[in-house]
């Protein structure tokens, strides 16, 4: 497989790792309704890091494609409700980090 290929798989999974990361912190230190919601979070940020695990076993390029596009989507609706705070980090962290898968995927379909 190209190396393209494995660059937006690596980028990909850490996205997926880490919006799963933050939303297992949230789980351990909200209380009553909002950590019902961050579970939640957490299963749905687990189903893509499995997908994401499982596009890059398999080696397939459609699927590298749909879960990066789900990753780059969902850290930009993470950096506008950074904006919406107005952290100036949970804005530009998850800006950036879309803006690397999106170079990576158009690197692999390139």
């Amino acid at each position: 497989m190209d190396p393209s290929f494995w660059v937006c798989a690596i980028v990909t999974v850490a996205s997926a790792v880490t919006s799963l990361g933050f939303s297992v912190a949230a789980v351990r230190t909200a209380e009553g309704e909002r950590r019902r919601t961050a579970w939640y979070a957490t299963s749905r940020s687990g189903a893509l890091v499995v997908v994401a695990l499982l596009a890059a076993g398999v080696q397939s390029v459609s699927w590298l494609t749909a879960i990066a596009l789900a990753m780059i989507l969902v850290q930009l609706g993470d950096a506008v409700v950074g904006r919406v705070a107005r952290d100036t980090w949970t804005t530009l962290g998850p800006a950036g980090t879309a803006l690397v898968n999106l170079a990576t995927l158009i690197w692999m379909l390139g």
